[in-house]
């Protein structure tokens, strides 16, 4: 590697990437030598060259070769393949040198895989290569199953002495003052031990998931060498601007099973390719929810289709400025609250993504978790996250437990849905029929701060409509009868999802006469015969508290419109009482 690319040259530091700038001006510092890598570390990683040419690295030859060069000693260490070095000649240079010294210590002990023999003869090496002013550069993989999260008294005596070894080396003045550099290489800042990460003297360094930029590139350098088959009218460019939230890895294997398949890529099977990879990325934690209909779709809540609209039209327009970070969806059971934010989805036309379970019993592995899906979500942007009975599947700070996994759960999600970097690109939209139970932190401005509320039909108009839109949504043959009839003969108060349930019956019921389509009579037999479950306390609980969290009058019904602030909490609060639950 030339002596332009030595990491103290500041002008070749420009033109790398923000996470390297950042770790090469640490380095050049001089006042930390423990640095932990982390995020897509296992990705190809790009160096520019020339104007519009790339080279892309792994990250152990990124950081050897590109940043520093090949020069002086550089060691990898990982639990699987022991130590190992840059060069042959370097390997040969330790082992002559410690054997000297150690006359009985064999080659095996030397490139061991057990960390306390390596770390032992690695440490004597460093202090004698310091005092010949040789720069030394240390790089452990798989950091996580050296120095493991966890608490003190749970790790075995080898994880220990690896943990005080990395910490007394990162305080170590000779090791700073004498150029050595130990870097980490994790997935997930989370797996590794919090002394290490907390610790003033450790370095953090976040390797993001490939940009819109960095993507094209590749695409381009795949193209040039004739790997890239595109459906006519499809560009390189194009396709990166729909590939947002894969690495260079996932492109490599999209663009070689295309070619290997002689199979021209297009936007069709791009999509459904990218869904996939990044489910699997997720491992589970993730699920992308189908956004095949828009507001047009949502029957009644003329107010919330409203504000969506506006929304809509900003994010068209590019003024993400305007948007707010987060929507707090309420309302009771069956108002068709997941279906009116998937709608306001394939409005948009952004993907939509919802939590699953990320929760582990497994100290550390939640928080490890959590920290890849949040990763993704920032990869993938624009996204809007749907995270539904949000009051049972977020918590609060204060539960206890769990050892505090739940609160450190709690603290970065709530961190992570207040960065207003993210204003326009991650829509959150935390949907609940218990407003109430959803801590503050959550609601406030500058996280969830829109909050929006939905509830059911309250007149024969609204109902016929919502009839209407259920027919068209569920592509329901139907012959045409004064629908109005219906609902003065049948007085019940039909939610959303009642009235879904309703009209699949009778899509049943004509189905086993040999029909195709719906009938005035099969609507009557199924009416007749349907009794909506009755929850009469908890449904006029949820209306209640869904009109105490509405931000607007114009949302709430009419029968609740004049009701006395006071008087409203009283109510609940009796409600509550009925039902069995403490303030």
């Amino acid at each position: 590697m030339s002596e332009q690319l030595i990491l103290k040259n500041l002008p070749f530091i420009k033109i790398l990437p923000a996470w390297a700038q950042e770790l090469s001006y640490k380095y050049c510092s001089k006042t930390a030598n423990l640095y932990i890598l982390h995020g897509n570390i296992r990705d190809l990683l790009p160096h520019k060259m020339n104007e519009g040419e790339f080279i892309f690295a792994r990250i152990q030859e990124y950081v050897s070769e590109v940043l520093f060069g090949n020069r002086d000693i550089i060691v990898f260490y990982d639990r699987s393949s022991g130590v190992s070095f840059c060069e042959a000649v370097m390997e040969a240079a330790y082992i002559k040198t410690m054997k000297s010294r150690y006359p009985d210590v064999t080659d095996d002990e030397l490139l061991s895989q057990d960390p306390e023999k390596s770390f032992f003869y690695l440490e004597k090496y460093f202090l004698m290569k310091i005092q010949e002013k040789k720069r030394i550069v240390f790089i452990m993989d798989y950091a996580e199953t050296i120095v493991p999260a966890g608490e003190l008294i749970r790790l075995s005596d080898e994880d220990r002495y690896c943990l005080v070894t990395l910490n007394r080396w990162s305080n170590d003045p000779i090791f700073t003052k004498g150029d050595v550099s130990i870097i980490l290489l994790t997935e997930n800042l989370t797996d590794i031990s919090p002394r290490l990460t907390g610790s003033p003297s450790t370095v953090k360094v976040e390797i993001p998931i490939p940009d819109e930029d960095v993507r094209a590139s590749f695409l381009e350098s795949m193209e040039r060498q004739g790997k890239l088959l595109l459906d006519r009218g499809l560009v390189p460019r194009r396709m990166a601007a729909v590939t947002s939230g894969l690495n260079l890895q996932n492109l490599n294997r999209l663009v070689s099973e295309s070619y290997q398949e002689d199979t021209a890529l297009s936007l069709d099977y791009i999509g459904k390719k990218k869904k996939e990879i990044i489910e699997n990325e997720a491992a589970g934690l993730l699920e992308f929810m189908d956004t095949y209909h828009d507001l047009s779709y949502v029957s009644g809540h003329s107010f919330v289709k409203k504000r969506f609209k506006s929304a809509s039209r900003a994010i068209k327009m590019g003024r993400l400025d305007v948007l707010p970070m987060g929507y707090l969806i309420a309302g009771p059971v069956g108002t068709g609250k997941s279906f009116i934010v998937s709608a306001f989805a394939g409005e948009i036309g952004i993907p939509m993504v919802k939590f699953r379970n990320f929760r582990s019993k497994w100290q550390g592995v939640t928080e490890s978790n959590l920290e890849k899906v949040l990763n993704i979500l920032k990869a993938m942007s624009p996204v809007a996250v749907m995270i539904d009975e949000a009051d049972a599947f977020l918590g609060d700070r204060d539960q206890d437990g769990d050892s505090g996994t739940s609160n450190r759960v709690f603290a970065q999600i709530a961190s992570f849905m207040g960065n207003t970097e993210y204003r326009g690109k991650i829509i959150w939209f935390l949907i609940t029929c218990r407003p109430d139970l959803i801590p503050i932190d959550l609601k406030r401005q500058g996280r969830a701060e829109e909050h929006l509320a939905l509830f059911y039909p309250e007149t024969d108009d609204e109902r016929e409509d919502l009839f209407e839109i259920l027919v068209k949504k569920l592509d329901l043959s139907i012959r045409k009868f004064p629908i109005s009839d219906l609902f003065k003969k049948f007085k019940h108060e039909f939610s959303g999802a009642d009235l879904e349930a309703v009209l699949i019956r009778a899509k049943l019921h004509a189905a086993m006469s040999d029909r195709t389509f719906v009938t005035k009579e099969d609507m009557e037999e199924v009416m007749g015969d349907f009794v909506p479950p009755a929850y009469p306390y908890e449904i006029e609980y949820q209306n209640l508290v869904a009109v105490l969290e509405c931000t607007s009058k114009e949302m709430v019904p009419r029968r609740f419109q004049n009701m006395d602030r006071t008087k409203l909490v009283k109510d609940i609060r009796e409600l509550k009482s009925l039902l069995g639950e403490r303030d």
